[in-house]
């Protein structure tokens, strides 16, 4: 397994911390009282269609940044009065024990996890109602609608907490970026597995089972996206998802795929050939997509609109493929640029925040955009 960093072994997930961002946000940007509470409810086990498996479990992001938690069927709530996280998670059920094992219990979720207090999920409608005989009564800012179980006696908005918390999640702290970091060397080591594994491989499928078998082994059980191993012209479709195509007969082997580790994401896209070396075509259009990347790199530093980086990709993309003789002459750079066709070869954004999400809040990208090259 990938060796984690010291803050990832000596600290818990600041869970609290986070708490304390969305309150001060709150406060400062919508006037929010000190004396107001914020709920959220995790996600909660659904079985699936006509079966009695539970689907994949993927915790709610906003939950699992306040509280670090990613068990299922739990709630949280924060006094900002007080500071104190509170943790509600599912009540021992005994005549479960003998099929799935002994659950977290309260005490154990107070050593592992960052909060104040732990309480069975079954005490939350009290916990909410002694909540509602406190003079001023606390306004309780939720995240969309989740109070479908517990509707408390207390004034509620459910619109200024999700973008409160969207806000806040764009800027890191060092345990997060420790996530990241930790998430990126897991990939690394799988693509690296890739790479080794391409002369023994048959079909896409093959190598996309030794990026999963890699990372399960490093300790991230969960991909953070589906991933894409095309080959040949698979490699051009974007989001190409069959991945089960034979290899024979084709050069190379696009490889766009990340691990998750503890709900935190990488996006790690390689292009791999598959004789072992590149030809000359594939060579040089390698070597101009780096070229792009190092562009970008170089323009990168505190201050730089994200639109001057993408224009700079287009730029060094127009003159490398004028370079190579993809784009004729005829036509000055200047020109090229302005109609607009560099977005043939390059139609996606330059990159995209990377955190719990593969594309994380942030951005604020604009979709309906006219102009080709910034949609």
């Amino acid at each position: 397994m990938e060796q984690q960093e010291p803050i990832l072994r000596d600290e818990k997930y600041p869970a609290k911390a986070h708490c304390a961002k969305i309150a001060s946000y709150l406060q400062s940007k919508h006037n929010v009282s000190s004396n107001a509470v914020i709920y959220l409810e995790g996600q909660k086990t659904k079985l699936l269609e006509d079966n009695d498996e539970p689907q994949p479990f993927r915790q709610r992001r906003p939950f699992f940044y306040l509280s670090g938690c990613a068990l299922p069927d739990c709630h949280l709530t924060y006094e900002i009065s007080t500071s104190t996280l509170t943790l509600f998670i599912p009540p021992l059920d005994p005549d479960s024990v003998i099929w799935s094992g002994l659950p977290l219990l309260p005490p154990e979720a107070l050593k592992k996890y960052d909060i104040d207090a732990c309480l069975p999920s079954t005490e939350l409608p009290s916990n909410l109602s002694n909540l509602a005989q406190k003079d001023p009564k606390p306004h309780l800012y939720i995240k969309g609608s989740v109070l479908t179980e517990h509707p408390p006696s207390l004034p509620t908005d459910s619109d200024l907490l999700e973008p409160a918390i969207n806000n806040c999640r764009v800027i890191k702290d060092a345990y997060e970026i420790a996530l990241l970091r930790h998430a990126n060397a897991i990939s690394t080591r799988a693509h690296t597995a890739v790479l080794r594994a391409i002369p023994s491989a048959r079909h896409e499928q093959d190598l996309e089972a030794t990026f999963i078998a890699s990372c399960i082994s490093s300790g991230a059980k969960h991909q953070a996206y589906h991933g894409i191993f095309g080959s040949g012209e698979n490699a051009a479709t974007l989001h190409y998802q069959h991945n089960d195509q034979p290899l024979t007969g084709r050069r190379n082997i696009l490889v766009d795929a990340g691990a998750e580790y503890d709900c935190y994401c990488s996006d790690v896209t390689r292009t791999m050939p598959l004789s072992g070396t590149f030809d000359t075509e594939s060579a040089n259009v390698y070597r101009l997509v780096a070229e792009m990347q190092e562009a970008a790199f170089t323009m990168l530093k505190a201050g730089v609109q994200w639109e001057n980086l993408h224009l700079r990709a287009h730029e060094v993309a127009i003159s490398g493929l004028q370079r190579l003789g993809i784009l004729r002459a005829g036509f000055s750079s200047e020109e090229l640029l302005k109609s607009r066709v560099s977005t043939a070869f390059f139609p996606h954004g330059l990159g995209h925040y990377l955190g719990m999400d593969t594309h994380d809040t942030g951005g604020n990208p604009d979709h309906g955009d006219r102009d080709l090259m910034f949609r």
